[in-house]
């Protein structure tokens, strides 16, 4: 059977708006997928619902079907995507309402039966704001099977609304394990968007013009490799070190456990197939875990912030003033000093550095006015030159973000098809306990040579993000001969150095050679996660760019 040509319009709840007409209509395609949900996105969606509980799906997404429902249908292309969040039942309903108002009469189906919070208790999951399973990709399926053109979801995983359509179009069966493995590598290349195609990209300044880069597509074969491309004429591009990076992006290891399989990262095979097209092929795929991952938001308290502009001379002794100045009530209190001042700065800007405080309580009052009015208070005693970035501003709810898991079985995992009937997906029957993967066999180290300082990045990719409170680095190099120094040289212990922030911290390792990337856990350097906003960069995504910008001492015979 022929390749299926999956493209995908969204990495994230307010990706590029115009990205659904435009695959729809620079090139060819099968299905078209949009990922809406991350983990932020369902604290977002939660509040939403709590405020109208017809809402609680991502509205951007009907908008879109507004031009692209038509262009879908007139042109066969199915639409897949989880931007049904926190209620699919209703963005269907919705879908509906749009097409008969545009004269359109698509068979539209949903999968439904992530949502755990009326049982959440009960489950052991405490009493969360939100409360969702990761659902798998055979409820999709069954809706394509069954004939539908759209097919939404709540929180499945990432790569699920491409395996779905995969699944659905070669006749995969539940326990084809390698090939389900190969679709879910594909997924997860593909559903960030232009991550795949150059966007947040290490080595951006080698690629053709990145000013409008084209989405992602995948091409999948019925033995499960693919093959990474994107429209032609398309800005950006596809390269074999554009698809490791977004391989290493918000993995752990080398099991990347889905609750359809288990893929083997450390299995794959990516190598070029032409100007902008990269083959990945020899994924293996074993059994998935017996339970399903469930996202868990709940709110956290209420936070705060000011910021102090600190000019010219004596910084740190104006620091000090300050804080010992405003002393907040608050449970947490975060001071960090941004010493971004150069000297004999020739603008104002140039010669200023930032001190923040960031509070966090249980009481809104405590962290609200009551705080930064503290804080402006000093304004005229205080250190000179004292001023502030914004207003005094009130206290704001925050997120937490957890992990949470439960038998597969305990999840009604259900499609409701275009024509009414509710189908029951039934987990796996096959399972296999996540275990981690040995370490494989390093390579032979590099003889000892001539070095010379320069920045990690010159010879090496990162790509970092977050999953709760701990966040990845992905670190790769482009020949062998780098591997073998790369493998030697960033170890656990040489991290901790390069990025201090995690000195402290619990800090995991994971070998994938056939990647030639080494990829780092950090265990609670985001706190309680993004929404609670405990870290400069809550998401990580400069983590990697920090690293590589560190000193180290790099072979003289990989350098240019």
């Amino acid at each position: 059977m022929a390749e299926l040509r999956i493209g995908n319009a969204s990495g994230f709840y307010g990706d590029r708006f115009s990205a659904v007409e435009e695959m729809l209509t620079d090139g060819p395609l099968d299905v078209l997928t949009g990922d809406y949900l991350a983990e932020l996105t369902m604290l977002i969606l939660g509040r939403d619902r709590l405020k109208d509980p017809s809402l609680g799906y991502a509205k951007t997404y009907l908008k879109q079907l507004e031009t692209g429902l038509g262009l879908a249908l007139d042109r066969g292309v199915k639409l897949v995507s989880n931007a049904g969040g926190l209620n699919p039942s209703g963005l269907a309903e919705a879908i509906h309402a749009l097409a008969d108002r545009l004269g359109l009469n698509p068979k539209i189906a949903y999968v439904d039966g992530d949502d755990l919070l009326p049982r959440a208790a009960e489950l052991g999951l405490g009493q969360p704001l939100t409360a969702n399973a990761y659902l798998g990709a055979w409820g999709i399926a069954d809706a394509l099977k069954s004939g539908a053109d759209v097919v939404v979801t709540g929180r499945v995983t990432d790569a699920s609304v491409i395996v779905g359509p995969a699944a659905a179009h070669h006749g995969w069966k539940r326990d084809d394990f390698d090939t389900l493995a190969g679709a879910v590598v594909a997924g997860h290349v593909i559903e960030c968007g232009c991550q795949a195609t150059g966007g947040n990209f290490a080595f951006f300044t080698e690629l053709p013009d990145l000013t409008h880069p084209g989405f992602p597509i995948a091409e999948i074969h019925a033995d499960g490799s693919s093959v990474i491309t994107k429209h032609d004429g398309t800005g950006g591009a596809v390269t074999v070190d554009t698809v490791k990076a977004q391989l290493l992006y918000e993995i752990t290891g080398a099991r990347y456990a889905s609750p359809d399989v288990t893929a083997r990262l450390d299995t794959a095979e990516v190598v070029a197939d032409g100007p902008d097209r990269v083959r990945i092929s020899g994924v293996r795929g074993e059994p998935p875990p017996p339970t399903y991952k469930v996202s868990l938001n709940t709110v956290g308290g209420f936070r705060n912030e000011v910021a102090f502009v600190l000019t010219g001379l004596d910084l740190d002794a104006k620091a000090a003033l300050v804080q010992n100045q405003l002393v907040p009530k608050a449970t947490d209190v975060t001071w960090t000093f941004a010493r971004t001042e150069q000297p004999d700065a020739s603008t104002e800007e140039q010669a200023s550095a930032v001190l923040r405080c960031a509070v966090k309580d249980p009481d809104p009052k405590v962290v609200g006015r009551a705080f930064s009015n503290q804080a402006v208070e000093l304004a005229l005693a205080s250190y000179p030159g004292f001023h502030l970035t914004a207003p005094p501003g009130d206290a704001a709810p925050y997120g937490v973000f957890t992990a949470g898991y439960v038998e597969a079985g305990l999840v009604e995992h259900t499609v409701v098809l275009a024509d009414g009937t509710h189908k029951r997906i039934e987990p796996s029957t096959e399972t296999r306990e996540l275990t981690s993967v040995a370490e494989p066999e390093l390579p032979e180290p590099l003889p000892s040579t001539m070095v010379r300082r320069v920045p990690l990045g010159t010879i090496a990719g990162a790509r970092s993000g977050d999953k709760g409170g701990d966040a990845n680095v992905g670190v790769w190099v482009r020949d062998a001969t780098a591997w073998r120094w790369l493998a030697h040289y960033l170890t656990t212990e040489r991290l901790k150095a390069l990025l201090p922030e995690a000195s402290e911290l619990t800090v995991t390792r994971h070998v994938l050679p056939n990647l030639w990337a080494v990829n780092f856990v950090i265990t609670g350097i985001l706190g309680e996660g993004v929404a609670s906003q405990a870290r400069f960069d809550p998401q990580a995504k400069a983590l990697g760019e920090w690293l590589r910008a560190r000193l180290v001492d790099v072979p003289e015979v990989l350098l240019p």
